[in-house]
């Protein structure tokens, strides 16, 4: 059995209600597919850590407030996952993909026009189960 990779995921949404996604590279695991921004949890980092550290580096911003919105495990063919997804509702920084990938503020109902990897489907549904509460 493959060891789980641990992973914190941000789910950024902006003053307007938008999410904050980019495109993996091609050479990438899933390469080609849209995904919400985050990174390996390093030994000795909490996940908030990590977080915060990855959307500093990935995504030009500072996590100023988040919460918890889901923690997902998949298996893939050839790895596993642990998704610690947090909501990030307040930052500074303007957002934009450091690491030269495609990306784009998109509105939470056309979410499913996009491709992402089968891990971040659970993401979405979650997405769109609490905007539809906040209606």
């Amino acid at each position: 059995m493959s060891k789980t990779i641990h992973v914190a995921v941000g789910v950024i949404e902006d003053a307007h209600g938008r999410i904050f996604i980019s495109r993996r590279h091609q050479q990438q695991h899933q390469g080609g597919k849209w995904e919400f921004p985050g990174g390996k949890v390093e030994p000795g980092e909490s996940v908030h850590q990590a977080l915060c550290r990855e959307l500093q580096e990935e995504c030009n911003i500072t996590v100023q407030d988040c919460a918890p919105l889901t923690v997902i495990e998949h298996q893939y063919d050839d790895k596993r996952v642990r998704l610690d997804v947090w909501w990030v509702q307040r930052f500074t920084g303007e957002a934009k993909q450091l690491e030269g990938q495609e990306w784009r503020w998109v509105e939470k109902h056309q979410l499913d026009a996009f491709q992402f990897p089968d891990a971040n489907r659970a993401i979405i549904e979650r997405i769109l189960m609490t905007a539809q509460n906040y209606q």
